[in-house]
């Protein structure tokens, strides 16, 4: 185990498109360097999506040993958590690794997740606006689209825009924005050295395809068929996107299974472009990101990380 001291570093973020094996890589190099993960992932709070969320856990055991995480299954399934929250849980899990001497690890693909730690300043809470929520209530999403837009000419969180009850509430943070100007806030002091994981366009795309027959293989349409059960409504399994809302659909039999199967599959394709979209952004926005070939053995991965955590 190499333990690091004299670091400009106290943070590793370890991002890339899904299926590019973020946590296994982040994995070992916890049990590499003792430390902890702090998961990065919107949907991976949540208790009960597993396979649907790709929480590998069984990479949290490496040589053995089980690597601690944080952020993942700590609230119930029909919660809608959301990046201000997140980013209050995460700094209260980097002070409490960095006081047990361990070295924070964070490992995601949201992008607003992680870039709401890495730009190192404090988000505010946006309360509802009920009066504004009232006047928008009757529009369509491409009217909500245009509004939201004329705030800002380009998107940087899609998933705003993918049902009207998320579109009206972007259109309220932004209006709170503009009416509450604000300075930005220190958060804490975080210096993180960012790490992307990623393979060729035709690798990932076969890597996505099989990954999902795995999971399906797994029992994740039993998975979804589970929090049906268990009260969860259809809708609010749907607002989670990609594979709960396709699971959702076809277990309602509005989709046959080679829909199902064909729309998710395109659907996580170009959700891994989207990501890749806020990646690249983000080094427009001034973020150095250490990209890694996905196809180097793992020991060379880690002892790359090693060495950009000691230059």
């Amino acid at each position: 185990m190499t333990t690091i001291t004299n670091s400009p570093y106290n943070l590793v973020a370890i991002l890339g498109p899904t299926a590019t094996g973020k946590t296994s890589v982040a994995t070992s190099l916890a049990a590499e360097i003792d430390g902890e993960i702090i998961s990065a992932d919107s949907r991976q709070v949540y208790r009960g999506m597993d396979l649907g969320t790709g929480k590998d856990l069984e990479d949290y055991t490496v040589g053995g040993k089980k690597i601690p995480y944080h952020l993942i299954d700590i609230v119930d399934a029909g919660y809608q958590y959301n990046v201000f929250e997140y980013q209050s849980d995460f700094f209260k899990a980097f002070e409490d690794i960095r006081c047990r001497d361990k070295f924070p690890i964070m490992c995601g693909g949201s992008g607003m997740y992680l870039e709401s730690v890495l730009r190192g300043y404090r988000l505010i809470q946006v309360p509802p606006d009920e009066k504004l929520r009232e006047e928008l209530s009757g529009k369509s999403l491409e009217e909500l689209t245009r509004l939201l837009l004329s705030y800002k000419s380009k998107l940087h969180n899609v998933t705003d825009i993918v049902n009207t009850k998320r579109a009206i509430r972007a259109i309220e943070i932004e209006e709170y924005y503009v009416n509450h100007p604000t300075e930005e806030t220190t958060a804490t002091n975080v210096s993180g050295l960012i790490i992307g994981i990623n393979f060729d366009r035709d690798t990932r795309r076969k890597r996505i395809t099989e990954r999902l027959k795995q999971r399906l293989d797994s029992g994740m349409i039993e998975e979804v068929g589970q929090l049906l059960a268990s009260g969860i409504t259809p809708e609010a399994l749907i607002y989670y996107g990609l594979e709960y809302k396709y699971l959702t659909l076809y277990l309602q039999k509005q989709l046959s299974y080679d829909e199902m199967f064909g729309k998710l599959n395109i659907a996580i394709h170009q959700f891994a472009k989207r990501q890749m979209t806020w990646f690249r952004g983000m080094e427009r926005r001034g973020f150095t990101i250490h990209w890694l070939d996905g196809f180097l053995p793992m020991n060379e991965k880690i002892e790359r990380i090693k060495s950009l955590l000691l230059e």
